[in-house]
């Protein structure tokens, strides 16, 4: 089982109303019977084809023996039968070949797909954005060669941003893209840590490259996006010759490691052509669109590896006979199974409150993205980005941090068989520990996170959520059982607005020193809007629970038991670094790099 199916549905249909999305123009010809098919496939999809190879990919992961990259043929085979499927065209319009699905939808097969096996995944996963980049900026002519190859599955994608001297700053790359008279750019330079960036799992690989024409502004500034395939593309829409893109190595990582990933080398013979997508010099503006859903993929990876955890030791915990009751000193006692003791059950609900909290934020952003490609009016459309623009790094961040600490714990509740190739969860957090590095580290989320978004068209994103969340709050306090909840995170929302403004106008004096904590900033951050999340939840566990007297009465108390939890045990950790925030903290400042 790759997932809690009875879990995904109650946040798809009773927190998120996926199903309420059929009554607008872009999917009035779906409907819940259309969602549910489609996402039982992919279930099916994900358990026969993904998950029975995922710990062979982990052990065989690729090797490249100077010609070319060589993959167990699981990877193949799962890929052809996603391709055959239409998952990676779901959420386009269907006169480019789509199925005009909603994007909710589509992140609930990914899901799927990334807890059954991460590594494979990531193929269709880049293609998507990759896609979506082209079909947002690029040219007809672009789209007309590109676009429908990449939506059936015959062409993947990658996005090529770091170089190895420049990593994350993407101020200082050196790749160069020299016009020519034939209407393309020569591209020179290296780019490090590509993922997808060479295999035979594909008919091409589109390549979306940062680079700077000669001439340009300095900086950012002067960054263009370039569309560069593996093959080149010949007017009749048959591959033609190779586009002198070379593999110069494969990186060897802790996870992840059925994703090959690269260090290409574009224009070794001086003939690697690739076409410009967009207007020059706004190249990052356009690629932020790939890096943001990225960013959201990285959360529900991050999630969903978190969840695949918490599923396999609670299955051992119910299974596995140790020890005894504290309250039991008959030592000819018949054992118990290690659900019943308190530490275990601890270990338990706090990866619940993690992982079914990180799935909530995730699904809840990518419902954001529906509501905003589909509203017409202009300025709730503009909400709606703000705050989806706010959330991004908290939901790549949060996931990525705290669902790691849950696969941290399924190992503890194995005990020594947790480190063990014997079972997955040591695989599962080598996987997810990747994640808070991927599409930007946690630190930069942070900085992302308190230097632009919270303070952007004066504070409006955060106003906006603020307000969300009291609504919510307002409506659980007129429940006995919610009342306390709403009321701390009634507190917990007012003091976080006013050590926004403190730190907002500390970095106004002293930038250095109002971000120099901005990673504490972010973890609060992302505590409260998950307490948030846990609220809603309960609040429509307590109207289900209401209606419904079978047999989901043990699952809405488990919602009602994890809110209470996540309260209890961790949104006291949220004021805590609020507090050390408040007091301009410069520890990290003040301290001499001799020191160290």
């Amino acid at each position: 089982m790759v997932i809690n199916r009875r879990d995904l549905d109650f946040l798809l249909y009773e927190l998120l109303d996926a199903q309420g999305l059929c009554n607008l123009p872009r999917f009035a010809e779906h409907d819940r019977e259309t969602f549910d098919a489609i996402i039982d496939a992919a279930q099916q999809l994900a358990e026969e084809k993904f998950l029975p190879h995922a710990a062979a990919v982990d052990a065989q992961e690729p090797e490249f023996d100077g010609e070319r990259v060589h993959l167990i043929p699981q990877v193949r085979e799962a890929l052809d039968a996603l391709r055959e499927g239409g998952f990676m065209a779901m959420p386009f319009d269907s006169e480019e070949g789509g199925l005009q699905l909603p994007w909710l939808i589509h992140q609930a097969c990914t899901a799927m797909f990334s807890a059954a096996n991460i590594g494979t995944s990531g193929y269709p996963f880049l293609t998507v954005g990759a896609a979506n980049l082209l079909r947002t900026f690029g040219s007809e002519q672009l789209r007309t060669t590109y676009l429908r190859a990449m939506l059936e599955g015959r062409y993947f994608g990658t996005m090529c941003l770091s170089e190895p001297q420049a990593g994350s700053s993407l101020a200082d790359i050196r790749t160069r893209a020299e016009p020519t008279e034939a209407g393309h750019y020569r591209i020179t330079g290296s780019k490090m840590w590509i993922s997808g960036g060479d295999h035979e799992l594909s008919e091409n690989i589109v390549h979306m490259v940062l680079a700077k024409i000669p001439g340009g502004p300095p900086g950012v500034k002067g960054i263009s996006l370039f569309c560069v395939p593996r093959i080149r593309v010949n007017a009749d829409g048959s591959l033609g010759a190779r586009n002198d893109v070379t593999l110069a190595g494969l990186n060897h990582k802790m996870g992840y490691r059925g994703t090959v990933n690269t260090l290409l080398n574009f224009g070794e013979r001086g003939e690697c052509h690739g076409w410009l997508v967009g207007e020059a010099h706004r190249g990052l503006s356009y690629m932020f669109q790939m890096m943001n859903e990225a960013r959201l993929g990285v959360g529900l990876g991050a999630t969903m590896l978190g969840y695949a955890g918490y599923l396999h030791s609670l299955e051992y915990a119910r299974n596995r006979p140790q020890g005894r009751k504290l309250d039991n000193r008959d030592p000819g006692s018949p054992q118990v199974p290690i659900i019943e003791h308190a530490d275990v059950r601890r270990m338990l609900l706090t990866q619940k409150a993690y992982v079914e909290g990180g799935l909530a934020l995730v699904l809840y952003c990518t419902r954001l993205l529906d509501d905003m490609q589909t509203c017409e009016e202009a300025g709730k459309r503009e909400d709606l980005h703000l705050l989806l623009e706010l959330l991004t790094p908290v939901a790549k961040s949060w996931p990525a941090e705290f669902c790691l600490e849950a696969n941290k714990l399924a190992i503890q509740v194995l005990g020594g068989y947790g480190y063990t190739r014997d079972y997955p969860v040591e695989r599962l957090y080598r996987d997810n520990r990747l994640n808070a590095i991927h599409e930007g580290t946690h630190g930069i989320q942070g900085l992302d996170l308190l230097g632009r978004k919270v303070g952007m068209h004066s504070g409006r994103a955060l106003e906006l959520l603020i307000s969300r969340m009291h609504d919510t709050i307002g409506e659980a306090e007129t429940s006995v059982q919610l009342s306390a909840h709403a009321t701390a995170l009634r507190e917990a929302c007012h003091r976080l607005a006013e050590v926004t403004r403190t730190l907002l106008e500390a970095a106004a004096r002293n930038r250095n020193l109002g971000l120099a904590n901005a990673t504490v900033y972010l973890d609060a951050f992302g505590h409260i809007v998950v307490a948030w999340l846990w609220l809603s939840q309960a609040l429509a566990a307590l109207h289900a629970q209401a209606d419904n007297q079978g047999p989901d009465q043990d699952f809405y108390a488990g919602k009602l038991a994890a809110c209470r939890f996540f309260f209890i045990h961790e949104l006291p950790r949220a004021r805590e670094r609020l507090e050390l925030l408040a007091r301009l903290d410069d520890t990290t400042l003040a301290i001499s790099e001799a020191a160290f």
